[in-house]
């Protein structure tokens, strides 16, 4: 071989390895019209998907589905509160395993958004911030605060040195070409002053110089300091503009639906909305949008924040709860995503010619020379269709709607025209009877050496630190036998007060009933009457929290919990004020410190076999079965509508919380957020919020699975039955 076929060799060999590196390690930067990776700007199409909100045996067949469906990128956010329950002891296994989520969306060739944070919201227990942080010495939640920039600071090392070691940012050949830093952040700054405002700067220059090697945003926060882009969330955001000109357009959470609250109505936004809005952010130049749902999953365990947020996740996302996918939502939104892909070129390579057609009629031309042209074809109007003339041609706008035209001649998607199937869902009983048995979480055997004693009432989450729910508040009272119990022919009556969620009242063994707040009212009132009797009366509250707040200006600081006054009336010597009372207080339930959700828990000799003949329903009872795992492969789900409000576990799982909240006030209605906007549809007016509740197939074992409920108000475990989800499409009407 001579010396020029050497040179052309090694000339091969050198090039080909350098686009061998250049794919294995492009650049992800930006410029006003979009991102660009590796040189080329995109427009981008996303979907979150929360990690814990399913399980790793979920994972793949989701993520393939949001590919099918057209998008890009992969979104979630990174939950603090489950990776460091205690400072420095780090969980990633199982529905936690951050690393295998991206490298899984990396299999199926699609890029991710790690949404840090690490402050979340999203509905989740204290918005994903730890609660032991709550009680750090001179702790103030995200404002310019030392302890908490510090605690901060090192969990988000944490999970950026994480996926460095993994090679998982684009910058190193991996899947993540974008990264957030804090959330929603914006109305906290202008709330906060200057504080706020330090902080923000310091979280931002903090997130640069951990040197990711790709862009970090900060979603609705206008004032996000250069380099990091300032994203928009919402229903709609074609009226959102980055707050520098050298900035892409970004839209972070474009609502698919909204989330659902035990006593809520179920939510749900029209997919023709939903497409006008994704059309309208692209045609005004946006080049990436993110579905805030794209599949949202469930609430297992104690994760549900807000508080009152059900264990549902659903968010009428294009991927259901179970992983199915919904119809039309799901299709017809495929189809804007291919329409917008057509005219990738002309989008991200001109900014667009805007020409009126009529009253409430424009069209936005994108032109890219001569090697093309796109167009969108907008009516505003909620109500008329309109006929427009547009390059010499008539086109068809139904109300409220745009026409994509990628050559700018043909019509090729309208966001109105929902011409694809539409889902039809069963819920199937399967042969599944449960023979219960029965454990029942006796007042009388209050452990009190596992008791603290405090004069007066402590605040719920100060004594639990969120262990559990439940926290009983306990006292005495001695009425003289000089009292009258009558006074007048009435009863006297106990007022209880509570600053949320809910409380549970018993005097003397006997139990009198209880009070719930709800999501916009977290206090809560009981009052009842009570007998009494001369001498000492035991009175014991049991305090239920439903998930802590996850959003508000330092709602670390909110109160739970029995704050009083408690007060007996209707006595003769006047009301008595127990709140100065000498209270014991435990935490937790007898049946969570003795684990009876385990299959390792007590002894079966200490569980009653009950009876369907004669169901006992009192208070504050756990239940038990075994069940085999039914045929076939259909999601399953738990039909608990005979209970009242609880938790259940299956072989040692947490379910999550049940509640037969029935959905009360505007339920069957349409809302919306602006002059000619429909934001969502509210439903379910008088039925129960959540009626059933997910069971991962994963979780089951095919024989002997046990199933544990815990029942607060007395339902029947009877009438629980194991049910398949099935789905078939029918054509759109």
């Amino acid at each position: 071989m001579n010396a020029t076929s050497v040179s052309k060799l090694l000339l091969v060999v050198v090039t080909t390895l350098f686009v061998l590196f250049l794919g294995c390690h492009s650049k992800v930067t930006y410029d006003r019209k979009s991102l660009l990776i590796n040189g080329q700007r995109r427009i981008l199409i996303s979907g979150s998907i929360h990690y814990p909100r399913s399980t790793p045996e979920m994972w793949e067949d989701l993520i393939r589905k949001a590919k099918h469906g057209g998008l890009d990128v992969i979104d979630t956010y990174v939950f603090w509160d489950v990776h460091e329950p205690s400072p420095s002891n780090y969980n990633f296994e199982g529905r936690y395993d951050l690393v295998r989520f991206i490298k899984t969306v990396q299999k199926a060739g699609l890029y991710a958004n790690l949404r840090i944070g690490p402050y979340v919201c999203a509905e989740w227990n204290f918005g994903g911030i730890p609660v032991w942080l709550k009680y750090v010495p001179g702790i103030s939640f995200r404002t310019d605060n030392g302890p908490f920039k510090a605690a901060m600071q090192g969990f988000t090392q944490k999970i950026v040195q994480m996926m460095k070691s993994e090679k998982l940012f684009q910058s190193q050949g991996g899947p993540i070409i974008l990264s957030q830093i804090e959330n929603e952040y914006g109305p906290e700054s202008r709330a906060t002053g200057a504080a706020g405002h330090a902080y923000l700067n310091w979280a931002a220059n903090m997130a640069v110089g951990l040197g990711t090697g790709v862009p970090w945003v900060m979603c609705k926060e206008n004032d996000a300091p250069d380099p990091v882009i300032n994203s928009c969330n919402g229903f709609y955001c074609d009226d959102f503009s980055p707050n520098k000109p050298y900035k892409p357009s970004m839209w972070t959470e474009s609502w698919s639906g909204w989330f659902t609250d035990f006593g809520g109505p179920i939510h749900q936004r029209p997919v023709q909305d939903l497409a006008f809005a994704v059309a309208r952010f692209i045609q005004k130049g946006g080049s990436y949008v993110n579905y805030y749902m794209y599949h949202g999953g469930t609430n297992f365990g104690r994760s549900a924040g807000g508080p009152f947020i059900s264990t549902s996740y659903d968010y009428d996302a294009p991927i259901d709860e179970y992983g199915l996918v919904r119809h039309p939502k799901y299709s017809h939104l495929k189809e804007l995503h291919k329409a917008i892909k057509q005219c990738e070129h002309a989008l991200v390579s001109s900014d667009p010619t805007v020409t009126p057609l009529g009253t409430l009629q424009q069209a936005h031309v994108f032109s890219a020379g001569t090697t093309g042209c796109a167009a969108f074809l907008a009516n505003y109007h909620l109500k008329s269709a309109a006929t427009v003339v547009f390059n010499s041609r008539h086109y068809d706008l139904p109300p409220w709607s745009i026409s994509i035209l990628p050559d700018c001649r043909t019509s090729v998607f309208n966001t109105a025209n929902v011409g694809t199937q539409t889902s039809v869902v069963k819920m199937r009983p399967v042969d599944s009877r449960f023979s219960w048995e029965t454990y029942d979480e006796d007042l009388s055997s209050l452990d009190e050496s596992s008791r603290i004693t405090a004069a007066g009432l402590l605040e719920h989450l100060n004594v639990t630190r969120d262990t559990s729910d439940y926290l009983w508040y306990i006292t005495s009272v001695d009425i003289s036998s000089s009292e009258s119990f009558l006074r007048g022919g009435h009863k006297p009556n106990i007022n209880v007060q509570s600053a949320g969620h809910a409380v549970h009242v018993f005097v003397n063994g006997q139990f009198l009933g209880s009070a719930f707040g709800t999501r916009k009212q977290r206090s809560c009132t009981f009052n009842g009457l009570v007998n009494l009797h001369a001498g000492a009366n035991k009175i014991a509250l049991l305090s239920v929290t439903v998930g802590l707040p996850n959003v508000g200006r330092h709602y670390e600081t909110w109160e739970t919990g029995i704050t009083g006054p408690v007060v007996l009336h209707g006595l003769d010597h006047g009301p008595k004020d127990l709140s100065h009372n000498k209270w014991s207080y435990q935490v937790g339930l007898k049946g969570e410190a003795v684990n009876l959700v385990s299959p390792n828990g007590v002894s079966d000799n200490d569980w009653v076999q009950d009876s369907p003949a004669t169901p006992s329903r009192s208070e504050l009872k756990w239940y038990k079965a075994y069940f085999n795992t039914p045929e076939g492969n259909e999601p399953l789900a738990l039909d608990l509508g005979s209970m009242g409000k609880g938790q259940v576990w299956i072989n040692g799982q947490s379910i999550g919380r049940f509640w037969m909240a029935y959905a009360k006030g505007d339920c069957n209605s349409c809302n919306y957020s602006g002059t000619f906007r429909p934001a969502k549809c509210q439903l379910g007016c008088g039925q129960p919020t959540q009626r059933w509740y997910h069971v991962p197939r994963s979780w089951l074992k095919p024989t002997k699975n046990l199933i544990v409920v815990f029942e607060e108000l007395g339902g029947n475990p009877w009438k629980i039955s194991l049910v398949k989800r099935t789905v078939h499409t029918a054509a759109a009407r």
